[in-house]
């Protein structure tokens, strides 16, 4: 294989912000695994919570050119066994070196990645839109520029968090999900999940710190709403350590180290009995649709991550009012929009 790497620094349609802080460009390494004249694609963003830079990544992916270019993408899988001691200290890196082999996989064998795993598309979740946290005003035009969506997922950790579901709720009969981003505290979690139960809110994402792992049991056990880990959930082994904890685990490509592990993780939790989540940071369609091959396997999904981007840089699985279209192409259905990265 030819490894190419691409930077790329995209305009955000808004500001979005969480609890964790404010970002307005999306800046990200696109990794190009060239074989046989077919390219995989696979990318990760930059992280200020992950401590994950475009820069690192490309000095980690640089360290290891060497084992991929003498690497063929015969079996992502065993790749990431191959390629993971080396960027065991960078799951960012590794997440978009492996994402860009299965695209490559399924290039070259003429399939869907998700038809390669044996997958069906029968019945998939609906995403959610999220709304990140502002003035209450400017959430509220937010929701407005995407009406119609089955579930929208707001961002909280403000001192106004049931005002902002309130005046929402006044705008549309979707469900909602909430997001705070490690910004609650116990007590707090507790109250706000009955009152954010009368307020048509389905889940409740990472309210705690991940450190505070007694306190989200006990939490966990007395909340009205279903509590879904995020920040508490990055590897595979958190899968189990989550059980008791949280009602659910919410998968992220680029917490994990990419489409192998978190195959493994989603196949585990539901082993478990947990409740599942295929989630995203910001990402252009590359990031969006490698994890969209992992939809089959969850009961929810946060895929909009394309949609708060300004202009995209690439086509694949797309989401139109929370449903998603799956492109003919195979692989994970990548085609970069641009000859400029």
């Amino acid at each position: 294989m030819e490894l190419v790497l691409h930077c790329v620094a995209l305009p955000l349609r808004h500001v979005f912000t969480i609890a964790h802080g404010s970002t307005a460009v999306h800046r990200a390494v696109i990794v190009e695994l060239r074989q046989d004249g077919v390219s995989g694609f696979g990318e990760a963003g930059e992280s200020v919570y992950y401590g994950a830079t475009v820069e690192g990544m490309l000095e980690s992916l640089q360290r290891v050119r060497g084992l991929v270019e003498s690497a063929r993408c015969d079996d992502p899988a065993q790749l990431w066994t191959i390629f993971q001691p080396a960027l065991a200290h960078d799951a960012f890196a590794l997440c978009a070196l492996d994402c860009a082999a299965h695209d490559l996989w399924g290039k070259l064998r003429g399939q869907p990645v998700w038809k390669l795993w044996g997958l069906s598309l029968e019945r998939l979740p609906c995403s959610d839109y999220t709304i990140g946290i502002d003035t209450i005003e400017r959430m509220v035009m937010k929701l407005r520029e995407f009406p119609g969506w089955p579930v929208y997922k707001v961002k909280l950790g403000t001192p106004d968090d049931l005002a902002i579901v309130r005046e929402l709720r006044r705008h549309t009969d979707a469900i909602f999900r909430v997001d705070a981003n490690c910004a609650w505290e116990p007590a707090q979690t507790i109250d706000n999940a009955a009152a954010l139960a009368q307020l048509g809110v389905e889940l409740i994402e990472q309210p705690l710190p991940p450190e505070l792992d007694e306190a989200m049991r006990d939490v966990t056990a007395r909340s009205a709403l279903p509590i879904v880990a995020d920040e508490s959930c990055r590897f595979e082994s958190d899968v189990d350590r989550c059980l008791g904890l949280f009602d659910g685990v919410n998968v992220k490509l680029v917490k994990c180290g990419g489409l192998t592990p978190a195959r493994r993780m989603l196949a585990r939790a539901r082993k478990l009995g947990l409740r599942t989540m295929v989630g995203c940071m910001t990402e252009s369609s590359v990031g969006i649709s490698a994890a969209a091959q992992l939809l089959p396997m969850v009961d929810y999904a946060d895929l909009d991550g394309a949609l708060l981007l300004a202009q995209d840089i690439a086509t694949g699985v797309r989401l139109q009012y929370g449903r998603f279209h799956f492109p003919e192409q195979n692989g994970c259905g990548i085609v970069r929009a641009s000859r400029s990265w």
